[in-house]
């Protein structure tokens, strides 16, 4: 009897790591197109995605996140949040994007999915 009980603790062990062992965490990206008044493509353009912590009347706090990068030929800047993922957590962010370049700004928000691609597009004039 005492083996019995026994080995089916070690079969439920071993699917329960077998269970959570499996579990693959998507990379959690963000795309921030940014275009001309006519709708073209900006190629160099400054793009920054940041937030900021807890605000109050009195007291804005630090960034949680602030980040910057450079479109491509294609408009496009490629952010990875995915070191920032925290496995079971609900919702991710809503981040502010502010695109420049030259004289030309633009301002925008993007909603971040945790372990999904999310996009938004940022015009600039």
């Amino acid at each position: 009897m005492r083996k019995n009980h026994i080995y089916a603790l070690l079969v439920a062990l071993i699917g329960t790591i077998g269970l959570t062992g499996c579990y693959e965490v998507e990379e959690t990206i963000a795309n921030v197109i940014v275009l001309n008044e006519l709708g073209a493509p900006v190629q160099g353009a400054t793009v920054r995605l940041y937030a900021f912590g807890s605000v109050d009347q009195d007291f804005v706090g630090e960034p949680r996140f602030d980040t910057t990068a450079v479109s491509n030929a294609a408009g496009m800047v490629t952010f990875n949040f995915s070191d920032y993922y925290v496995a079971g957590q609900a919702g991710f962010a809503v981040l502010d994007i502010e695109a420049s370049k030259a004289a030309l700004y633009g301002t925008g928000l993007i909603k971040i999915e945790e372990q999904t691609l999310s996009e938004a597009t940022v015009f600039i004039e």
